[in-house]
């Protein structure tokens, strides 16, 4: 082909990138398209034929490249190089007074500081990263250090422009992807024509959407962006919040028309209560305001916590009060035998949510709110998540009603409950319970425990109702057969739960342990307890409550726990049975390199060059641990910027305090 030719097919495909991208923006960003369906699909047939025709001169900005790729297998991580944090609540108004004086204090300034102000959306926060004016990588927040890889997801939405047009070295532009309401109706309505599962709420839509591992599934979703913020920037620099919200529009991002400027509490206030007036009128769901020091210089002298910027807070809105009828009330049983009475109410939607259940915690809660099956009550969702009983509208109580009493015998295998001196908890006393082997089995197969993908709720109910498994050791000698006969279950789905199943065994102890569930015993502790014995299940076994109570965050009840559990018969024989099955258990400390042994570590302030889930990793790596408290058994409080309170505890009970540099020379 003639050199010319190339330059001239080169140079049709950028203009037709360049115009279908133009008028992208025009429609969806601004609801103003400037040509014809007509003229606009002719456009798009053209790119398309000539991209076709010439495969090598497709472009990364081509809006082509939008429908969808290949489906992946996993999404790889990316880290963010700048954290993307989440935002403290502030429940009241008082709590956003205090924020302001925070602020002013900090800042030793005495005049009213000025505010960026934007509603909160229900969302998922994303960040999108430009080189040199095209997007090349876009990921979620993940733990706000690392976040999974959506690229290609995220190019199906058609807010999100490929090319800014513009030649900065990198910008990350940092969203929340959500659904609109009447996009969200829309959509259940036409799954449920289609025998399809409607989704919950228009959150678990958007970030359901963006987790396909198909990006085709994505782009039928009717995704949408409002960008808010900054991440890392070479080649550009912005003086303030409001500076970066003014530019951005002109780059093809949509901003949040909602967004004001303003000085002091008051104005704070104010716009929380004009937000929350018009939050039903709002086309999307938001669950309070996002509240910024505008000036940059102002933010960066404030700095950051762990987990979230001293310089932002969210401003949450009174949780959305409706009145619905208790139908019935049910004692559900869980993993360790806890009987938990759960409300069955009248169906009724609550901020965006239908919901029909709500825990009425323990018998104490009943009898305080004197909760009756029949009653009218007033439900919230808390935190706009939980669903949670205020109180009863005794005035509509009807006749007849009596007070609600838990049963004496566990619902689901009739053994005996107790509640032991002292506790709110009733428990069945049967550790063969269904109920509790099927919530063992639930927490057994989770992500944070063996990560054995593919068991949800109703593989895992067929499986334990059939006898199939009736402990968590069964699991490992499941094969084909076993499986085949399932409801729903085929060739292909078997055998990629066969395959989940011979992938968790290779795993570290702590994550074994953690996923036996002993009460009491969380993620962190079982790290640290495995750290101590240094991955020697034998030691663990036969340990005495009085060595378990001197690893850190290891406490009298929680030790307790555990040296009931390793010596009862049943947990012995189920180890031997799950380490017989062919576990492989990762043992770091079989190198002799581990120079942080023994030692335990608290971080306080902000790290300058590693993320405090790095700083952890790096002590669990190298034989230490580490707490979120400091008490005796601490050897070292590693401070980073703007440290705490914990620095003067620290030295009171004489624990050495180093700073982030010193942290890293023990290491290296």
């Amino acid at each position: 082909m003639p050199q010319n030719n190339n330059k001239n097919i080169q140079s049709r495909l950028k203009i037709l990138c360049n115009e279908i991208n133009r008028h992208n923006i025009q429609y969806y960003n601004y609801d103003n398209p400037i040509i014809s369906d007509y003229e606009y699909d002719a456009l798009f047939k053209e790119l398309i034929d000539l991209e076709a025709k010439y495969p090598n001169f497709v472009r990364n900005d081509s809006p082509s490249q939008r429908v969808g790729s290949t489906p992946l297998k996993k999404f790889s991580s990316i880290k963010h190089k700048i954290p993307l944090l989440s935002l403290d609540n502030g429940m009241t108004e008082e709590d956003l007074i205090n924020f302001d004086k925070r602020i002013k204090k900090n800042l030793n300034v005495s005049s009213d500081i000025e505010y960026v102000l934007e509603p909160k959306l229900d969302g998922l926060a994303v960040e999108l990263i430009y080189e040199n004016g095209i997007f090349t990588t876009g990921s979620t927040r993940g733990d706000g250090f690392l976040g999974e890889n959506i690229t290609q997801n995220l190019k199906t939405i058609n807010q999100i422009p490929l090319n800014i047009n513009n030649t900065f070295k990198t910008i990350e532009i940092r969203g929340e992807v959500f659904i609109n309401k009447s996009d969200f109706i829309k959509l259940n309505k036409k799954r449920l024509s289609e025998n399809e599962q409607p989704f919950a709420n228009p959150r678990n839509c958007a970030a359901g959407s963006l987790r396909q591992l198909d990006s085709s599934i994505t782009s039928s979703r009717p995704l949408k962006i409002f960008c808010y913020a900054p991440g890392y920037l070479d080649g550009i620099t912005f003086n303030s919040q409001q500076e970066f919200l003014q530019t951005i529009p002109s780059w093809g991002f949509p901003v949040n028309p909602l967004v004001e400027i303003g000085y002091g509490s008051d104005f704070i206030i104010n716009y929380l209560q004009k937000i929350e007036s018009i939050r039903n009128e709002l086309n999307y769901e938001i669950d309070g305001i996002v509240c910024k020091v505008n000036k940059f210089n102002y933010q960066n002298i404030l700095g950051n916590k762990s987990r979230s910027p001293r310089w932002a807070i969210a401003g949450k809105f009174k949780a959305q009060q409706v009145t619905t009828r208790i139908i019935n009330i049910i004692a559900s049983v869980g993993r360790t035998g806890a009987i938990t009475p759960v409300a069955k109410l009248k169906p009724v939607e609550v901020g965006g949510v239908v919901v029909s259940n709500a825990t009425l915690h323990n018998q104490d809660e009943i009898n305080k709110k004197d909760v009756r099956v029949g009653d009218s009550v007033l439900l919230q969702r808390a935190g706009d998540v939980i669903p949670e009983i205020v109180k009863v509208i005794k005035e509509k109580r009807p006749n007849g009603t009596s007070k609600y009493i838990l049963p004496k015998f566990c619902p689901v295998c009739n053994s005996t409950i107790d509640k032991p001196v002292d506790h709110a908890v009733f428990r069945c006393k049967n550790y063969h319970c269904a109920a509790q082997i099927k919530g063992r089995i639930t927490h057994f197969v989770s992500r944070n425990a063996m990560n054995i993908d593919g068991f949800g709720e109703k593989i895992i109910n067929q499986l334990v109702d059939s006898n199939l498994i009736n402990d968590v050791s069964d699991i490992f000698n499941l094969n084909k057969n076993d499986l085949i006969n399932l409801d729903r279950m085929g060739d292909k789905l078997a055998n990629k739960l066969l395959n989940s199943v011979e992938n968790s065994k290779n795993i570290t102890l702590s994550k074994f342990i953690y996923a036996l569930g002993i009460r009491n015993v969380g993620e962190q502790s079982s790290k640290n307890i495995i750290n101590h014995f240094k991955s020697n299940l034998d030691k663990l076994e036969n340990a005495t409550i009085d060595e378990l109570e001197s690893i850190p965050d290891v406490g009298k009840i929680m030790a307790q726990s555990i040296f009931d559990f390793f010596n009862d018969d049943d947990n012995k024989l189920l180890i031997s049975r799950c380490i017989s099955s062919g576990l492989n258990f990762e043992n770091k400390f079989l190198s002799k390199n581990l120079k942080l042994n023994e030692l335990n570590f608290v971080f306080t302030g902000t790290m300058t060059t590693l993320s405090r889930n790095e700083a952890k990793k790096m002590v669990e790596k190298n034989g230490g641990t580490t707490s979120n408290n400091l008490s005796k058994k601490v050897n070292y409080l590693v401070t980073g910027k703007n440290s705490g309170s914990k620095l003067e505890k620290a030295k009171k009970l004489s624990i050495s305090v180093i700073s982030e540099k010193e942290f890293l020379k023990l290491i290296t």
